[in-house]
């Protein structure tokens, strides 16, 4: 995994997120292993800022997170009457108004919408659970490299809730409806196996080559042109909007825009 240059402390420690940077790699770590990284609204604040503060030198941003688990997903004590102090609970969000709650549920996933910037290529690592939240954090990521003893699991309809933090979208795009509609309504587990076979991770290892694989990884993203990147990102994420010949004429855009830039003739 990467690490910040010696005399550079982290960009950003708080709330249970470290966020530090080595020229092109950022590296975004959850640091609350002792409560398996649970999530607050105070954490999900901290990774909005995480992604607002990255230096413009930033090409790959890493997730990862510190223990056994990547993250059990909400804290629970946020299902408890009194919550979380200096968060409103789930009972005061209920009996705000509709643009209160709505408004509420957008500044939570301000830290779960940031990963897919066209000008970045984040990358999950996730060891362990990665319940709920932890799921859908994963799942933000537009890619995730697995240890083989991952466990996935969309747990919010078990407990009269949805998923809201982002993770839909993605889940349906990796895995298609049905097996999408199933993982959550079910609540069951997926493996490091099938998490694979399914396109949900791009690359499972043993638990100890976990970094070094998200390492490799990161350096053959940062081995191609940054331009280029970043125009085939946006290209392959348009993809599912377009139609076929919209996708073409996209494709015939972004080429026209790499050959001029290359040529010396770009604006």
């Amino acid at each position: 995994m990467a690490t910040p240059a010696k005399d550079l402390g982290p960009v950003l420690d708080k709330d249970g997120v470290r966020l530090t940077v080595d020229d092109a790699i950022a590296t975004v770590t959850l640091t609350n292993p002792a409560k398996r990284n649970a999530q607050s609204p105070a954490m999900w604040r901290a990774l909005a800022e995480a992604g607002r503060v990255l230096p413009g030198s930033v090409r790959v941003v890493v997730l990862r997170a510190e223990g056994q688990s990547f993250s059990a997903g909400l804290d629970r004590q946020m299902f408890t009457p009194e919550g979380i102090e200096g968060e409103p609970t789930f009972i005061d969000l209920a009996r705000s108004s509709d643009g209160e709650l709505d408004a509420s549920i957008a500044g939570f996933q301000d830290g779960f919408t940031w990963w897919r910037r066209s000008d970045l290529i984040s990358v999950a690592a996730v060891q362990g659970h990665a319940i709920g939240a932890g799921f859908q954090l994963a799942l933000a990521c537009d890619l995730r490299v697995v240890a083989d003893d991952v466990q996935f699991a969309m747990r919010e309809t078990s407990l009269g809730l949805v998923p809201d933090l982002t993770g839909t979208h993605p889940l349906v795009g990796l895995v298609g409806y049905a097996r999408a509609l199933e993982i959550c309504v079910t609540g069951r587990s997926v493996q490091a196996e099938e998490a694979v076979a399914t396109g949900l991770a791009n690359l499972a290892v043993p638990a100890d080559q976990l970094d070094a694989a998200v390492r490799d990884l990161a350096s053959a993203i940062l081995a191609a042109p940054r331009d280029a990147v970043i125009e085939t990102k946006a290209l392959i994420r348009g993809a599912q909007g377009r139609s076929y010949d919209d996708q073409r004429a996209a494709e015939r855009a972004a080429q026209a825009r790499r050959l001029r830039d290359l040529a010396g003739l770009g604006e």
